[in-house]
């Protein structure tokens, strides 16, 4: 069949690219459309720059050709990414620090800050220099889980100012919370009081050169999640899930959120936390407790990478309270996924930073529960 140019776009202008009002040969977006016999190219530019619209447009673009065109014609689709000029970027840059990697969970008990923790000591084995601040500010665990409960930041000086000189264990220097209020001791501050301690440990700590800062974020979607991306440019989101359908509901609104217009984060991937239990007697063995690959079947309906799996194992809870990451014992079932999941993650992040410019802090012009803006 021979493909002609006219009903391609004809067809596509049925279709809007991401953000915009108009149809994609309206605004402009269609820079250039080729035919060779049944292959069709579609240039187009877009102002959104999110990994997840350059991905819409294109499965847009083939659907619909294939639709309204011909089913069997072949689409390669070139996007190029124009983004918008902002009149000012919100939020501060902390000086040496390459790459920002929040780690969130729709809901509680999913063992986020497990992932966590050993995602940043598995880093450190590999090489990166590597913080982690510890943001949840209402149950802090890195003191424990790194084995330095007892101890406390120092004052340092730095270019005549007195900054907090973070605690460091296992190649990883922490700052949390914890480390301030005594382990019987409830935090129960409002939202603004939360925020300041947070930025004081963001922008008052001599983190010096960081291949990469982990945030532990607290589970949901609330008003520390806000601040935090208020007050620094995140590279990308990592959402932990288990695989049971209460936990996949939350873990796709924690997506939701980093993906919202106004807030813009690249989600790097889903990890699949608790995937499966291998009893120590029967290595060779899975028991999917939980249900089977929920995770990663969200990770595809929702269009954004599937990290990778995490096996419930008994070592890990003992590590954990013992303060030693699981993921420092060499030749374990529980090292090994966690050097795939970290590997899966920093080839996310360098696929983000050679395709995206450098996310932008946000700014936070209404109230709680309400839409986010960005200047």
């Amino acid at each position: 069949m021979k493909i002609n140019k006219t009903e391609v776009l004809q067809a596509l202008e049925t279709i809007s690219a991401p953000g915009e009002g108009k149809n994609m040969i309206e605004s402009g977006a269609v820079t250039n459309v080729m035919i060779f016999g049944d292959e069709v190219v579609v240039d187009i530019t877009i102002n959104n720059p999110s990994l997840q619209a350059k991905k819409k447009t294109e499965v847009e673009i083939l659907k619909t050709i294939h639709d309204k065109v011909y089913q069997k014609a072949k689409v390669k689709v070139n996007i190029k990414v124009e983004a918008q000029e902002k009149p000012q970027i919100k939020g501060k840059d902390i000086p040496g620090i390459k790459n920002i990697i929040a780690v969130a969970s729709g809901k509680g008990g999913v063992g986020k800050s497990t992932v966590t923790s050993n995602l940043a000591v598995t880093l450190a084995k590999m090489g990166f220099k590597v913080g982690l601040l510890d943001a949840d500010i209402y149950g802090p665990s890195a003191p424990i889980m790194f084995d330095v409960a007892n101890e406390k930041p120092l004052a340092v000086n730095v270019d005549g100012r007195s900054k907090m000189k973070p605690v460091e264990n296992y190649g990883v220097k922490i700052l949390s919370i914890g480390f301030f209020t005594q382990p019987n001791q409830a935090v129960i501050w409002r939202g603004p009081m939360a925020s300041k301690a947070l930025n004081q440990m963001i922008f008052d700590a001599a983190w010096g050169e960081l291949d990469f800062l982990v945030l532990d974020l607290p589970p949901g979607t609330g008003d520390i999640h806000l601040s935090i991306m208020q007050s620094l440019p995140i590279t990308g989101a990592v959402v932990v899930s288990t695989p049971q359908h209460v936990a996949l509901a939350d873990a796709k609104k924690g997506v939701a959120m980093f993906q919202q217009e106004s807030i813009n984060v690249p989600v790097l991937g889903i990890v699949e936390n608790m995937a499966y239990f291998t009893p120590e007697e029967l290595p060779d063995n899975k028991y999917y407790i939980f249900g089977k690959e929920g995770a990663k079947e969200l990770a595809i309906d929702l269009q954004v990478p599937f990290l990778g799996e995490i096996p419930l194992i008994q070592s890990v809870r003992e590590a954990g309270d013992t303060g030693r990451p699981a993921a420092l014992q060499e030749n374990t079932p529980f090292e090994d996924a966690f050097t795939v999941l970290t590997q899966s993650i920093v080839q996310e992040v360098v696929r983000r930073n050679d395709s995206l410019p450098p996310t932008e802090a946000i700014k936070i012009t209404t109230m709680a529960g309400c839409s986010a803006v960005k200047n």
